[in-house]
């Protein structure tokens, strides 16, 4: 068994791809830095990430995938599963081998791809439901969120569209980095050097008193009155709900939080 070590970023899983071509032959798997190597392997080949070979194989994944295949690709990474690696890996070498098999859902690796693809894609959709701000004095709106997968590269277009002249920050509290949007130029990625002095705390997402704006609380009490007042009892369907709203973002969400 042939194995391939990459260093867990999409250019060093590209790399890998343009390597095996190079070298004529077909690792079995695709495994991560650290990962644990399976008992019978007979080679392993470290991947050593290089820009130019990454570059020059997606260019060539745009001439034999649509759009959309190409989308749920980029997709599908921000999932960060390790049991990504391979099929994508497997995926996109039959790709080059056999052209556009990203509807052949028969084979496993496009079904393993597409599928985590979707499962992402659910999450964004929750992300864009979910997020609750909070205003700042100084006149910004912060959501804090902690999702499963790294969602916030494909919701901030939908965030810009719907509060173009708001200036607002999303911070995913997870992977320490969020996006910043003055109201004018495109969101920018922005992290900080000590998370400990941040106005915000980053278990529930609630804005420090002292720099929350004078009507958010206000605002907050009465979107919480205005929850509890619409829930019928008789009707209540705690299984419902759950399926529906998942218990890991109730933390960040105004109306679960008094």
């Amino acid at each position: 068994m042939t194995v391939y070590v990459f260093d867990r970023t999409l250019d060093g899983l590209l790399t890998a791809v343009f390597d095996a071509f190079y070298l004529k032959e077909q690792p079995e798997q695709l495994l991560a830095e650290g990962d644990v190597l399976p008992l019978f392997c007979e080679r392993i080949y470290h991947v050593t990430t290089d820009e130019e070979k990454a570059r020059r194989v997606w260019a060539g994944l745009e001439k034999k995938l649509s759009c959309e295949a190409l989308r749920l690709i980029s997709v599908s990474w921000l999932s960060e599963q390790r049991e990504l690696n391979t099929p994508l890996f497997l995926y996109i070498c039959k790709v080059f081998k056999l052209g556009d098999i990203s509807r052949n859902f028969a084979d496993a690796d496009v079904l393993a791809v597409t599928d985590i693809a979707r499962r992402v894609l659910h999450e964004q959709l929750r992300m864009k439901q979910f997020i609750r701000f909070q205003k700042a004095k100084d006149g910004t709106y912060l959501g804090v969120v902690s999702p499963d997968h790294n969602v916030l590269p494909i919701i901030t277009d939908h965030f810009q569209d719907r509060f173009n002249d708001q200036p607002w920050l999303i911070y995913d509290a997870k992977r320490h980095y969020g996006y910043y949007y003055d109201g004018h130029v495109a969101p920018l990625r922005v992290t900080f050097e000590d998370e400990a002095a941040v106005p915000f705390d980053l278990r529930n997402g609630k804005m420090d008193a002292d720099v929350l704006s004078d009507n958010d609380q206000l605002f907050q009490d009465l979107w919480r009155t205005y929850f509890k007042a619409i829930c019928i009892k008789e009707r209540m369907n705690p299984r419902k709900q759950l399926q529906d709203m998942p218990r890991r973002y109730w933390r960040y969400m105004t109306e679960k939080n008094g």
